[in-house]
């Protein structure tokens, strides 16, 4: 990896009794995208909090960018971008008003520089619109203007699709990687487990702990304790009853039409069949990994 940009040990959070983030330990190199991946609750928002300064952790250590998270949080700051969940935009404000507000807070007076954000984000020629009338795509890429006007190497972005359609999600992630292509470190959050496939390595939270990181790929061949079987068969609710019980079978869980059945390396198709004897099979076919098998196989 890189120069560390980011490097957290053992970081804790309590509140009162309750452990938000437990003893958390990772780096983040220079120009990386990093996943941040868990549900609602799992941490990842006190995590980001505490890198940024706005948290002081109850143990641990954090360093961003060079700079002790919580003893320096003005240098950092000052050098880091951050998108929250609940981006604070004034509706009673254009576009660009609200652009030179916030580039305001940071020092920033350069009307070139509020340009280039606005080309950056795609929001050139809606200068005078009211951010009211603007989708939540749109507020969206607004949002990211604000944590970017600064010009910051490193951003942080909470949750930033939270809400908006996929085709807005798209080109977000398009956005991401424009900024990453630039020099840009950035460590996102999310609870899509498909949006997590577009970084470069993931972080796995639950309950307050990193179960594991490392590159999609290398999560799922090394956490995913067999192989795939897409089972379309009738009726769904006898085969979520009956496939458990079949020899070799790990899991089994309701996608859509079909049955996602992960099973012992190796075994073959005719070997499943045999136990589906009761169902009328349509089809057995070969699926691939994804995160949320990965997800819910540390989950156990």
């Amino acid at each position: 990896m890189s120069e560390a940009v980011i490097r957290v040990e053992n970081l804790t959070r309590r509140f009162g009794e309750f452990v938000a983030v437990d003893h958390v330990n990772f780096e983040v190199g220079a120009g990386e995208v990093v996943g941040y991946l868990g549900p609602n609750g799992s941490g990842k928002t006190t995590t980001i909090r505490m890198l940024l300064g706005l948290l002081e952790p109850s143990d641990g250590s954090a360093t961003v960018l060079g700079f002790d998270a919580f003893k320096q949080s003005e240098q950092v700051r000052a050098r880091a971008g951050y998108m929250s969940q609940k981006f604070a935009i004034y509706d009673d404000l254009t576009v660009l008003e609200n652009l030179t507000f916030y580039g305001g807070v940071y020092g920033i007076r350069d009307k070139a520089r509020i340009a280039r954000t606005l080309e950056l984000v795609g929001l050139r020629g809606h200068d005078s619109t009211l951010t009211r009338s603007l989708s939540a795509g749109w507020r969206q890429r607004l949002a990211l203007g604000i944590a970017l006007v600064h010009e910051p190497k490193l951003l942080f972005l909470d949750e930033p699709t939270s809400g908006v359609d996929p085709t807005a999600r798209r080109a977000f992630w398009d956005l991401i990687y424009e900024l990453a292509e630039s020099g840009v470190t950035i460590l996102v959050t999310t609870h899509y487990m498909d949006e997590a496939e577009y970084c470069e390595r993931v972080g796995i939270m639950r309950d307050g702990k990193l179960l594991a990181m490392g590159t999609p790929s290398n999560l799922k061949k090394n956490i995913i304790a067999g192989d795939v079987w897409e089972v379309y068969a009738d009726p769904l609710e006898v085969g979520l009853e009956v496939l458990p019980a079949v020899d070799g079978v790990l899991s089994v869980s309701l996608a859509g039409d079909h049955l996602r059945t992960i099973v012992e390396r190796g075994k073959r198709k005719e070997e499943l069949l045999k136990g589906l004897k009761m169902l009328n099979v349509r089809d057995v076919l070969v699926g691939e990994p994804t995160l949320e098998d990965v997800f819910i196989s540390l989950a156990r």
